[in-house]
């Protein structure tokens, strides 16, 4: 929905780090993400991080305001931005210097996506830096998928105690396939921008 696309729109213009979370493969996390990071400031470095860029992973060693990426966090290291364990636990510590994180993982909902986090070895304080999680579903087989819908967006409050506290703030409603808000956020777009983003969005779907 329009107000979905400037939630995320507005999530990027103010570098909050994002996380997408679908169960198949190509469900669209990685396209949903690319999307979102469009709308970053002008002249923000977005950094891609790969195992083979070494143990840093192509984080810069003095914070510079800028994104790290990773396709995903996966077991198993199955492509070189696919990371895992150790790697996962550098990306969110970095996150204390002043980067923020886009990156996807494979789970079924905001809870499960913390768990998974949590299984990499990644501290409650450090995983709450994440401020937005999509969650993106997807039709018909996995390999060509029929269509994928952004299904739910939620805005992060933090993790304590290993329990994710989070509002959702917009929602996919199958019985009538429509958009429905739900909550606002409490953070994420109060900083004006966010009407304007809507009437953008609207005009770009029904033109």
């Amino acid at each position: 929905s329009p107000e979905m696309a400037a939630t995320l729109a507005c999530a990027a213009a103010e570098r909050r780090s994002m996380l997408f979370v679908a169960i198949p493969r190509m469900a669209g996390k990685s396209t949903v993400m690319r999307a979102a990071l469009q709308q970053v400031p002008a002249g923000t470095p977005i950094h891609a991080l790969a195992r083979s860029s070494g143990p840093q992973l192509g984080i810069p060693q003095q914070a510079d305001g800028g994104y790290l990426t990773m396709s995903e966090i996966a077991h198993g290291g199955y492509f070189d931005d696919y990371l895992s364990g150790g790697e996962v636990q550098t990306v969110f510590a970095a996150l204390e210097r002043g980067f923020s994180l886009a990156t996807a993982l494979h789970a079924p909902g905001i809870e499960e996506a913390f768990e998974v986090i949590r299984q990499h070895g990644v501290p409650d304080p450090e995983a709450g830096h994440i401020e937005l999680v999509t969650y993106i579903r997807s039709f018909g087989h996995w390999s060509n998928p029929e269509r994928r819908v952004v299904e739910k967006i939620w805005e992060v409050d933090g993790v304590p105690a290993g329990n994710v506290q989070s509002r959702l703030l917009h929602r996919w409603v199958e019985a009538d396939d429509g958009f429905e808000p739900v909550d606002e956020a409490a953070r994420i777009g109060i900083r004006g921008g966010y009407g304007e983003m809507v009437d953008q969005f609207r005009k770009e779907r029904d033109a």
